[in-house]
């Protein structure tokens, strides 16, 4: 990957964090009002929708993004979201009395992996396809008149 993939990997990781930091504190505030499954669901929407906003406009450079985007944006966190619990499931199936230690390897490695392959579907297929075109350049034409001593001469 070269510097501007990191730099954009980077950027990925802040964003994503720091939603992720703000969804747990919102899940805590509005779970004490609502059942938390429609607390959870909530800020998973709001979440994704400013996660995918963030990705386009700082991760990824390309301004406010499309419906397009954010419908593809929501698709790989799903996608996402399917591996951190498949994983866990897969856990539980195998080994149901391990401890949450273990659990929390499990999840944080899946969400890490996850995370990843995220960011390349991001980079390689949604953002590419969003790529703004270089601005063409247009010759410009600039007339120049030249005068001669006697156009000087006639003019004073």
């Amino acid at each position: 990957m070269d510097r501007q993939g990191v730099a954009s990997f980077a950027r990925f990781v802040a964003c994503g964090g720091g939603v992720g930091l703000a969804s747990s504190g919102a899940l805590i505030v509005l779970a004490g009002a609502m059942p938390l499954a429609v607390a959870n669901a909530a800020v998973s929407a709001v979440s994704t929708l400013l996660a995918n906003e963030l990705h386009s406009r700082i991760t990824f450079r390309r301004g406010r993004a499309s419906l397009r985007v954010h419908l593809e944006s929501t698709g790989t966190a799903v996608a996402a979201y399917l591996v951190t619990t498949a994983a866990l499931l897969g856990l539980e199936a195998f080994a149901g009395d391990a401890g949450e230690l273990t659990r929390q390897a499990v999840y944080l490695s899946a969400s890490a992996l996850a995370g990843i392959a995220r960011f390349a579907v991001l980079k390689l297929v949604v953002f590419a396809r969003t790529a703004r075109p270089a601005k063409a350049v247009r010759p410009v034409r600039i007339a120049v008149r030249t005068h001669t001593p006697e156009d000087m001469a006639a003019v004073a």
